[in-house]
């Protein structure tokens, strides 16, 4: 009889006992299921979406009663919960849009992988480092700073004399994140500009009438301030070396126009070309002391590079390709066709180029 009693209170513990634990699964299971429709509900996200920005040191914890306080997430423990579970508390400094739609999941990840909204500024191919300095300071979100305010100040920034800084900038696009500073991106334009140089001086061709990459950097910028139309840069290239070659001063007129800085008044007058300046190669014999425009990829490939030929000479014919003679006769007949007698649509670079 002690027996039976034994066991009918075992069956009847455990039935409570399986009661229980699927009381438990049920409960539990139903609790997931309601934080995760909470952490998939879309957050409160107004149309065109929510920016804000996580500082330098931020954490979740602060990140999420930030936006609970302007009411985007109206759970923030829960989330951070759901964060330490999938091991993505860890975030990234930045500027950050949730668009409409985004729920707390979408949130974590976003901030764990530093989602950040990203920014470009472009630097093009025959500014000056100044007008790239201007460029740089004028992006938005950029972080402008003292070291950045002129030419001098930024070059000291990056262990530069200033009258160094010229040339030293690549022409490129750059991506950056909101809150990087102007010097922070001439860093990095002037270190492209280093690796992008020394790139293209292991491929140079022997024998170059220069010796150092410095000495090709400003070749470059001439063969890009020269340069209307890309397939002749190499030629251009060609009457620069061939003349430095010969002893015959370069005669290009963009290193006058940047001899004269701001006394240029946008008409270059023939007194102009007898103007003494250290960057006047009417006057001066070589190159310049230093490049007078940011050149790109392709005109220190070209000044590396440069075509094979006899050509001395180039003038503009107005519809922004050159003439080039390999005598001064020929060179004078050009002038007088294409200079002399200019057209009413004359042009420096072809139609929808560079000026």
């Amino acid at each position: 009889m002690v027996e039976k009693k034994k066991t009918k209170v075992n069956k009847l513990g455990r039935k409570f006992l399986f009661g229980g634990l699927l009381l438990f699964v049920v409960a539990t299971a139903v609790a997931f299921i309601a934080v995760q429709k909470s952490l998939l509900q879309p957050l409160s996200v107004e149309d065109g979406g929510l920016r804000f920005q996580v500082e330098s040191g931020g954490n979740l914890s602060r990140v999420l009663r930030d936006l609970e306080q302007q009411g985007a997430v109206k759970l923030p423990r829960l989330v951070l919960l759901y964060a330490y579970w999938r091991e993505q508390t860890a975030i990234h400094a930045g500027e950050y849009l949730l668009p409409q739609g985004t729920n707390a999941m979408d949130l974590v990840d976003r901030l764990h992988r530093g989602d950040v909204t990203r920014y470009r500024v472009t630097l093009v191919e025959g500014w000056t480092a100044r007008e790239a300095l201007e460029q740089i300071r004028a992006g938005r979100n950029i972080v402008q700073t003292d070291a950045g305010k002129s030419i001098e100040a930024a070059a000291a920034a990056l262990g530069l004399e200033a009258t160094n800084l010229e040339g030293w900038i690549f022409p490129d696009t750059y991506i950056y994140r909101s809150g990087t500073t102007d010097i922070e991106l001439m860093k990095q334009a002037h270190e492209r500009m280093r690796n992008v140089l020394n790139e293209e001086w292991q491929q140079r061709s022997e024998p170059l009438p220069f010796d150092t990459p410095e000495e090709a950097l400003v070749l470059a910028s001439l063969i890009e301030k020269e340069t209307g139309q890309p397939s002749e840069r190499d030629e251009i290239a060609g009457v620069f070396v061939r003349r430095l070659r010969k002893g015959m001063r370069l005669q290009t007129d963009p290193t006058v126009i940047y001899g004269l800085g701001e006394g240029f008044d946008g008409n270059l007058r023939r007194h102009h070309l007898r103007q003494a300046t250290p960057y006047n190669t009417y006057v001066i014999k070589g190159l310049p002391p230093t490049p007078i425009a940011l050149p790109g990829r392709e005109a220190i490939r070209a000044a590396l590079n440069p075509k094979d030929g006899d050509t001395l000479y180039f003038v503009a014919k107005g519809n922004g390709y050159h003439h080039f003679s390999a005598t001064l006769d020929e060179h004078n007949r050009a002038v007088r066709e294409y200079q002399l007698k200019r057209r009413a649509d004359y042009r420096s670079s072809p139609a929808g180029g560079r000026e």
